[in-house]
């Protein structure tokens, strides 16, 4: 079945092919071999990079292959790096107060050390106590748990909900934006339990790993992320494949056909809706630690705006083309907001980079959607096409 399902789809061995090749250049340009043409910063980048392009891809397979225009998957994202967030605060917070109460004459109590980790956490909040969210917050395996069930259980209680009332179009779009802005708002009060504003922060410094260069915990997760991206790929590129994927792209070109040959669409709508919001959860959980903070604008409605611009930009529908969309659009926006883009002086005025960039990208979404509908993407259509053709 395997060999099948590859022999259909060679473009999953060529994108497997090429994110090893890619991982395998950045690893041995890395600072961590010696080599040093790539700073550890630009590596965090390109790690974070990878996470973006996952979430891009779980973005086109419900909008581009299913037609779900969902404008809350980051949403999702947020959620995973909320939830590793509050283990990876936790547990390097716990560490430094071990330490700090270890000087004292009378060795600290368990009870004494939770009061003083949670004031630490809280204080910036004026609180001081765990709130129950923080439940397993002491536990690595339970949180990572909580990074695949929140996203899921949140997905698959929305899904349901909107699948079986049969919202479809730009209602149900306003529904997941409206279910980002409820979550975003929620968590700039200070207290939802999460800091409020604040967010979580130090996610970069990983405990237990004090003494490890950043270097190379920014070359692990780049590993990590590249790996889950390659995975991710092929998880997809299956669902989209065989009957499932026709019956999905069924559900996308006209729903009420599909429904009409027998098919329960609200499953497979629900199925699609769900898979991709634990991929985008799992997605955050990498990105945040490379990050080194959250806070609750990364969950706002716009982020969820951006990520559908990027797979358009890329060219919905195709995989590779919503990964293109990610790299390229994530990549330049940290070039422009950077300072590595040199201001233009018009003498009258001076185009800063750092102010324009948004402009710029909503003038390509346009430019995009007039001249290039298929998008990046649908230029190596064009180029294959021509090659056919010769």
């Amino acid at each position: 079945m395997t060999q099948g399902f590859l022999s259909k789809n060679p473009s999953v061995l060529w994108f497997l092919a090429a994110l090893g090749l890619f991982t395998l250049c950045v690893t041995v340009l890395s600072e961590t071999a010696g080599v040093g043409l790539l700073s550890t910063s630009f590596i965090k980048t390109l790690g974070k990079t990878l996470c973006l392009c996952l979430i891009a891809v779980a973005m086109d397979v419900v909008w581009g292959y299913c037609g779900i225009l969902s404008l809350g998957h980051f949403a999702f994202f947020g959620i995973g790096g909320y939830a590793i967030g509050m283990w990876l605060m936790y547990a390097r917070t716990e560490i430094i107060v071990i330490r700090s109460l270890n000087s004292a004459a009378i060795p600290p109590t368990p009870e004494e050390i939770t009061d003083a980790v949670g004031q630490q956490i809280f204080g910036v909040v004026g609180a001081t106590d765990f709130p129950w969210l923080w439940a397993f917050s002491d536990s690595l395996f339970l949180q990572l748990l909580m990074v695949v069930l929140v996203p899921g259980l949140l997905a698959l209680a929305f899904g349901w909900l909107a699948f079986r009332s049969r919202v479809t179009g730009v209602y149900l779009s306003i529904l997941t934006q409206a279910m980002t802005l409820a979550l975003s708002l929620y968590l700039f009060q200070n207290d939802s339990g999460l800091r409020g504003n604040n967010g979580l922060s130090g996610l970069q410094n990983i405990p237990g790993f004090e003494k490890t260069p950043q270097a190379v915990i920014s070359l692990w997760f780049f590993w990590a992320s590249a790996l889950a991206l390659g995975l991710g790929y092929v998880l997809f590129a299956w669902v989209v494949s065989g009957k499932m994927g026709s019956v999905i792209r069924g559900i996308r070109d006209n729903e009420s056909r599909v429904r009409f040959l027998g098919y329960h669409v609200e499953t497979y709508k629900l199925f699609v809706f769900t898979l991709t919001a634990i991929v985008s959860g799992i997605a955050g959980a990498l990105y945040y630690p490379q990050a080194g903070i959250i806070n609750p604008a990364e969950v706002a409605p716009i982020a969820s705006i951006y990520l559908a611009v990027w797979v358009a930009i890329g060219g919905r529908g195709r995989l590779y083309g919503a990964i293109l969309g990610a790299a390229v659009v994530s990549l330049l926006s940290s070039w422009f907001t950077g300072g590595g883009a040199p201001n233009i002086p018009l003498g009258f005025y001076t185009i800063q980079w750092t102010d324009w960039w948004l402009v710029l990208l909503g003038f390509s979404f346009v430019a995009v959607t007039l001249f290039f509908p298929k998008g990046i993407g649908g230029l190596f259509d064009l180029v294959v096409r021509k090659g056919d053709q010769k």
